[in-house]
């Protein structure tokens, strides 16, 4: 993708909006649901390691569309990194694995009407697009969001969703992009280290002075 100007995605709006656009997403695909505990330790530990993918739902061509268009519709920018780099296609995939059968079917269905549309504007798949290509093909397909009717803008906005819920979920959504400073992530409680005599980093207590 180019770079964007004021925080601002593929569908010409601002993070922040995608928000509040989130409450009122609707389309012929299914929404995905609410990921379950289990899978948020399990996306959490995906973005602590940073490892390759452990596809649970996707195929590896599947996850490479999937990667490629959740990070055209949150782009890394000036403020924070985009979609990809918050691993919300690992989400995604999480979500899938805990979905039922039609509901898997009608994503399967939504990324090949992406590439049935990507290549007969292009002659291309999506992941094969150029960056102005995909801010043209964005643009085109974002423009009926309030009342998606092809098969194509109805994934985008179904995939929209997904995206700013997935990225709204990961590390670099909370930390990086909103810059939460709450309720940080340890690997392992490390206790007090005034116990030790030592000013504590952890909970900003001062060394006791020994009697």
């Amino acid at each position: 993708m180019t770079e964007m100007n004021d925080q601002r995605t593929a569908s010409g709006i601002s993070r922040r909006s995608m928000l509040r656009a989130v409450a009122t997403s609707v389309g012929t695909i299914a929404m995905l649901p609410v990921l379950s505990e289990e899978g948020a330790y399990a996306f959490e530990a995906i973005q602590r390691a940073n490892a390759a993918p452990k596809l649970k739902a996707l195929t590896p061509a599947q996850y490479a569309t999937v990667d490629a268009f959740t990070d055209a519709i949150i782009p890394t920018d000036a403020h924070s990194p985009g979609a990809k780099a918050a691993r919300v296609a690992d989400y995604i995939d999480l979500l899938l694995s805990e979905s039922d059968a039609p509901l898997r079917n009608s994503w399967t269905q939504g990324l090949a009407a992406l590439d049935d549309a990507s290549t007969a504007k292009f002659t291309a798949p999506f992941v094969k697009l150029t960056p102005a290509q995909v801010n043209e093909f964005l643009t085109e397909i974002s423009a009926n969001e309030a009342q998606p009717k092809t098969p194509v803008e109805q994934f985008f906005k179904a995939t929209k969703d997904a995206t700013i819920r997935g990225y709204y979920t990961s590390e670099i959504g909370i930390h990086k992009d909103l810059q939460y400073k709450g309720n940080q992530y340890l690997p392992e409680f490390v206790g007090c280290l005034t116990e030790d005599g030592k000013d504590c980093p952890h909970c900003g207590q001062k060394a006791q002075a020994k009697a």
